[in-house]
């Protein structure tokens, strides 16, 4: 049965078809998916089961996601793109088989202080002007070398940075970036793993041995003009509710917390049941659209914590109980994000552990 309260879908068919698109992008490359931060909303576990057999690693922000990834059975490559800070999580690293990331050169001090055995395989990240995690390009060389004489530091090691500017093709940093990690790594021999999605689809000299999609492969744009559907991504999740109550205001009727909308004629409104407790943007602006019978509907007032509110005028036929998408297939969560003044990732981030989780396999399955 299809919850009535608010409840997400996830299409794992189009998180299959998603991936499929970055190997069109990027062919000749090994694909390192990011799962981070819960997979972007969409379950950590559930979507590194889905993908296991389609990508070459996996990416995920910090210790304790990539242990509980080897925990629930998932094998291969998972890296730990924060890294570590102390030895006890160098030992977690040796002993989960995981791979981190080494952006500092106090982390290259304390593997040179611990007496450990095992291969820890070390992604080396330059700073090519970020200005966050990574090197500085002028260090590389003296702390390849370092890591070097790391006995227990595998000698493979890949090297990275991370790209600010890609979503935007006006801004030439990302050339600029390039440019610097090119030529600080050209004298060493090591993989090369730089392209997030936008430079997955924007940048293709950017697409080398490995690369590293994430918002893409739940099916929504990280560039700052153009859409998912231009992309021919599909979303993966889909955020629903339903229409909980029908009433009629007349005009000069105020709706919802600090009587901020007021009817300007006799309205037909609608309440949804979903709101801000339930990861629905509470800055969304009267206007943002709800997908109704595929009909587009208003949102007016403020979102509550609980339920919101949308004006029925234009959608007369609606029914108690009918189902209403929020985002999602057929109605883009960048669009809802723009209106809330916000981006996708907060709102793909942000649903909370009372949506209930609906699970479609096809991109048919109703």
């Amino acid at each position: 049965m299809i919850p009535v309260a608010a409840h997400i879908e996830l299409n794992m068919a189009a998180l299959r078809h998603n991936v499929l698109r970055v190997r069109d992008y990027a062919p000749e490359s090994k694909i390192m998916a990011v799962i981070k931060a819960n997979a972007y909303g969409h379950g950590l576990v559930r979507i590194a089961q889905n993908l296991s057999a389609a990508v070459d690693a996996f990416a995920v922000a910090r210790l304790d996601e990539a242990i509980r990834l080897r925990e629930s059975g998932i094998q291969g490559r998972i890296l730990v793109l924060q890294g570590f800070t102390q030895a006890d999580e160098i030992e977690a690293l040796l002993h989960y088989q995981l791979d981190g990331v080494v952006h500092s050169e106090q982390q290259v001090q304390l593997l040179e202080s611990v007496a450990l055995s095992g291969a820890l395989s070390v992604f080396l990240k330059i700073d090519t002007g970020m200005n966050r995690l990574g090197i500085r390009p002028e260090q590389c060389s003296a702390l390849v070398l370092r890591l070097q004489k790391c006995r227990f530091v595998h000698q493979a090691i890949v090297f990275m940075t991370h790209f600010a500017n890609a979503d935007d093709l006006q801004d030439i940093k990302t050339t600029q970036q390039l440019a610097v990690f090119n030529e600080v790594t050209r004298i060493h021999v090591g993989e090369k793993c730089v392209a997030n999605s936008a430079a997955i689809i924007a940048w293709p000299e950017s697409r080398l041995d490995w690369v590293r999609p994430g918002l893409m492969l739940y099916g929504v744009s990280p560039m700052l003009v153009g859409s998912a559907e231009q992309l021919d991504l599909l979303p993966v999740m889909s955020l629903y509710a339903r229409i909980i109550a029908i009433k009629h205001v007349k005009k000069g009727a105020t709706v919802g917390y600090g009587a901020s909308w007021i009817a300007d004629k006799d309205t037909c409104l609608g309440v949804i049941s979903i709101g801000y407790g339930d990861g629905y943007p509470r800055h969304a602006q009267p206007g943002t659209p709800v997908l109704i019978a595929n009909k587009r509907v208003p949102l007016i007032g403020r979102v509550s914590m609980d339920m919101l509110t949308v004006d029925l005028s234009d959608c007369s036929d609606v029914q108690l109980g009918e189902q209403v998408l929020l985002w999602g297939d057929g109605l883009p969560v960048e669009e809802i994000a723009a209106c809330a003044g916000t981006i996708p990732y907060t709102l793909l981030c942000g649903i909370t552990p009372r949506v209930q989780i609906v699970i479609k396999a096809s991109l048919s399955e109703a």
